[in-house]
């Protein structure tokens, strides 16, 4: 009956902080959302359609959306941008039913990001390609 945040999981690709909001999409009607950051008992909206995002963070993310996940990047980050980031959904209605999961992110404890994560996700291509070697040798583009 709408959205639900399944998972917030943050990691460092580079010097970018990711945030990768997994979600339930089980609505066709459309989906609000918002990431912040919690630091210092102040709420600082980072990203999305319900709050403002403060000037000082928008030039500095980057935003992408797929089925069921969000994935903001925030750039340059430092020990400054530690503290709770959370991403919450909204569905449109009377009452909004709202989602939200939070993730407390300190820079020395951060994982770098698992590049082979996507493609273990999509293993379609690699299936592809594997079944393309005989083809591609037959036609001498490779020589094994």
């Amino acid at each position: 009956r709408g959205q639900k945040v399944t998972s917030l999981t943050a990691c460092l690709v580079d010097q970018s902080l990711r945030l990768d909001c997994r979600h339930e999409n089980s609505t066709t009607s459309p989906i609000q959302y918002e990431f912040s950051l919690t630091r210092e008992k102040k709420k600082h909206v980072l990203y999305g359609t319900m709050g403002v995002p403060e000037h000082s963070y928008r030039s500095r993310t980057n935003f992408t959306s797929k089925y069921n996940i969000k994935v903001l990047y925030l750039s340059s980050f430092t020990t400054k941008d530690e503290g709770t980031y959370t991403c919450e959904l909204r569905l449109s209605g009377q009452p909004p039913i709202t989602s939200s999961k939070n993730v407390s992110v300190l820079r020395d404890k951060l994982v770098k990001c698992e590049g082979i994560s996507l493609l273990a996700q999509n293993t379609s291509w690699l299936l592809l390609l594997l079944l393309s070697l005989p083809l591609l040798q037959a036609m001498d583009f490779i020589s094994l």
